[in-house]
């Protein structure tokens, strides 16, 4: 089945592989709304699909979420953490294993969706940052364990708490890029189809024992008092001049209120 709409576009492969691709490339392919809608639909369970391989159109991995829809949620009162989340945790929890494919900037929720894959492959011009400080905004806890648990915490601390871009070489030595390739989408589709010929179950129930094994867990009142931590940045006055200096591209000027 292929599809093609929405910015996103679905082929399955007849050798059990499945290619998602990002297509807004005009939008740097940022998450809207829809795409997440569309993405849900590609990252859910099917019998025929083995492995997974996310491409994206243009110059751009993923920008992260929409600025735009991001203004639309901001004037609603409402995070858009709920679909991102569940976007994130259906490519994680499929029972197949996915790669995606890195070229250009893969920035905010961009940095995460790749996060969220078994496997990163880059090209020489891959970057990754994470800038919820210079929105002044506090990152999903889920979102910041997925940078984590591949990179440490003292090098996800620098790059949140810096806003720090990191480019495909320290990518590599840090773990956020398991290999760089001259033809990267070529050497992704060769890894897939390796993946695609694992036992179905067996490969579904190894990469459910390392998920288990990988995971931070959080209490119930951890992520209470996290979300009202969060909700109380993604109202303030200081989000709101986040998101004004990133549109008119200049410095923030924080007042811390």
């Amino acid at each position: 089945m292929n599809e093609a709409d929405g910015g996103v576009r679905r082929e399955d492969l007849s050798n059990g592989v499945r290619v998602v691709t990002l297509r807004r490339a005009s939008s740097r392919n940022a998450l809207a709304p829809q795409m997440l809608g569309l993405l849900e639909r590609a990252f859910a369970e099917d019998a025929e699909v083995r492995a997974l391989v996310l491409e994206a159109e243009g110059t751009a991995f993923c920008a992260g979420y929409d600025f735009e829809s991001l203004e639309a949620d901001a004037a609603a009162a409402r995070a858009p953490d709920a679909q991102l989340q569940k976007v994130f945790g259906l490519l994680e929890e499929a029972p197949f294993a996915s790669v995606a494919v890195v070229q250009g900037a893969a920035f905010g929720a961009g940095c995460e969706l790749a996060c969220a894959c078994d496997f990163r492959l880059g090209s020489a011009e891959a970057l990754f940052c994470l800038p919820p400080l210079k929105l002044g905004i506090v990152y999903a806890p889920d979102g910041v364990w997925r940078l984590a648990r591949l990179v440490g915490l003292q090098r996800a601390r620098e790059m949140l708490l810096t806003g720090r871009t990191v480019g495909a070489e320290i990518a590599l030595q840090w773990g956020l890029l398991d290999r760089v390739e001259p033809d990267v989408v070529a050497a992704a589709r060769r890894l897939a189809e390796e993946l695609a010929q694992s036992a179905p179950i067996a490969a579904a129930g190894t990469r459910l024992v390392l998920r288990k094994l990988g995971r931070a867990p959080l209490s119930g009142a951890d992520r209470v008092e996290l979300e009202q931590v969060r909700a109380r940045a993604f109202a303030s006055q200081d989000a709101a001049e986040g998101r004004a200096a990133a549109r008119e591209r200049r410095p923030p000027r924080f007042r811390g209120k």
